[in-house]
């Protein structure tokens, strides 16, 4: 029967490790899909942000009890996981609480800690369900997350619950065994959480205990492993790549722009046409701006991957709070569901086929992009340091200088620009008559 079971959970732990591995592979394929940018300069403060924003979390604790509620769910849950070693030794070696013996007075008290986080990570959770559904806060009401996504937070929540109560069950039905001097079940010491509840099990046969025990077990292994695939379908893809986002996030001044050297190349050409017969031909036309996931950079791919559909951002956004069709999160989770759709068509094609859609239009509206004000609330407020603004720039500069389409305001004001070197209606000549009535 025990080999039974360690094949039975040889079989599901390796296909469980298979198929996270293959959707993990193929993100990685779809980020680099993104054009190239490098991002590993002054690695000092890139590890600086990785240590602040993605295992501190410090943009979260302006929020100061938000902030302590995640980190309990965050940091306890990853943990507990740590325990998940033996469990998965026991189930391959067909042992029970190997570590017992290796860790000696040490494994009640590091257990007893994984309780306590676990029920920390419980209580977080069913705050966090509370706040979703009950109290209802506004940025979690918004039509950016109708249908799946709204169930998606759910899901996860509901899930951790579940995997917390089956890990102290488990250690109470175990600590039962062990009072009863059960061949089996290895004297461990006491358990400060589960050790409490014991009693529920006093009028239960041994044979009954022990199958609550294995359920658990079992269970517990599975709900996690099954976790583990879920993940990268979920939102909460963010617990893995909030850490390479945060590294790789822009050390720029906040809110600069990125200047483009084939539109600065022409501008010059302009300013000094005898430049125009020393520079080399191109035999390509530049591309100005992205029409499609593929013309923006693999950061931005990892930004739409990273996000965690907070809402912080729109929350913060000037454009959004007026009511206008701006959402920063609806812009990356378009983002990652054309991105998603693109990897679809490859694996279906072995190469990318034309489907005649674009991130631009078919995803994201231009009065959307219109209602932007460049004002970087969006990226100051995204805890895991994504820049929705990037993308909705790319997106503009496609509209406006590969497509010629910009609003009558915007064209008056390039008009002026290229015939009088200023935004204003004014020639060069004129610009300081103002001065002559002073």
């Amino acid at each position: 029967m025990r080999i039974v079971q360690e094949l039975l959970f040889i079989i599901a732990f390796g296909m469980a490790v298979f198929l996270f591995s293959t959707k993990v592979r193929q993100i990685r394929r779809n980020i680099l899909l993104g054009r190239d940018k490098d991002l590993n300069d002054h690695p000092d403060l890139r590890w600086k942000n990785l240590l602040l924003l993605a295992f501190g979390q410090k943009k979260m604790f302006r929020n100061p009890l938000v902030a302590v509620l995640h980190f309990f769910v965050y940091a306890g849950f990853l943990i507990i996981n740590l325990e998940i070693l033996e469990i998965i030794l026991d189930g391959i070696l067909g042992t029970h609480r190997l570590f017992v013996p290796v860790l000696g007075s040490l494994y009640p008290v590091l257990i007893s800690l994984f309780e306590v986080l676990a029920v920390l990570v419980l209580s977080g959770c069913a705050i966090f369900l509370v706040r979703r559904n009950i109290l209802k806060l506004k940025r979690f009401l918004s039509k950016d997350l109708n249908g799946w996504p709204r169930s998606d937070a759910n899901y996860i929540l509901i899930t951790e619950i579940v995997l917390m109560l089956l890990f102290l069950t488990m250690n109470a039905a175990d600590q039962e065994m062990q009072s009863r001097g059960s061949e089996h079940y290895i004297a461990t010491g006491h358990f400060w959480i589960s050790g409490m509840f014991t009693s529920l099990f006093h009028g239960m046969s041994d044979s009954s205990v022990m199958a609550v025990e294995r359920a658990c077990w079992w269970l517990h292994i599975l709900g996690i492993l099954a976790f583990l695939n879920y993940l990268p379908y979920s939102k909460h893809l963010h617990i893995v790549l909030a850490f390479p986002n945060a590294y790789y996030a822009s050390l720029e001044p906040a809110g600069e722009m990125e200047n483009m050297p084939a539109v600065q190349h022409e501008v010059q050409l302009m300013l000094q046409p005898e430049l125009a017969a020393s520079a080399p031909a191109s035999d390509t036309m530049p591309k100005f701006g992205a029409k499609d996931v593929f013309d923006l950079t693999w950061k931005n791919l990892l930004d739409a991957y990273s996000c965690t559909e907070c809402g912080r951002c729109s929350a913060a956004c000037p454009a959004n709070i007026t009511g206008k069709l701006l959402s920063p999160r609806k812009i990356m989770m378009d983002t990652r569901d054309r991105l998603e759709e693109v990897g679809r068509n490859i694996n279906a094609n072995k190469t990318f086929t034309d489907d005649g859609k674009t991130l631009l239009r078919d995803y994201i509206s231009e009065e959307e992009l219109r209602a932007c004000t460049t004002c970087n609330a969006c990226v100051q407020e995204c805890p895991v340091s994504i820049s929705p603004l990037d993308i909705i720039l790319q997106l503009r500069r496609h509209l406006v200088m590969e497509e010629s389409s910009a609003p009558a305001e915007w064209t008056g004001m390039f008009s002026n620009i290229e015939n009088n070197m200023a935004p204003w209606k004014f020639s060069m000549d004129d610009r300081d008559k103002w001065t002559e009535n002073m």
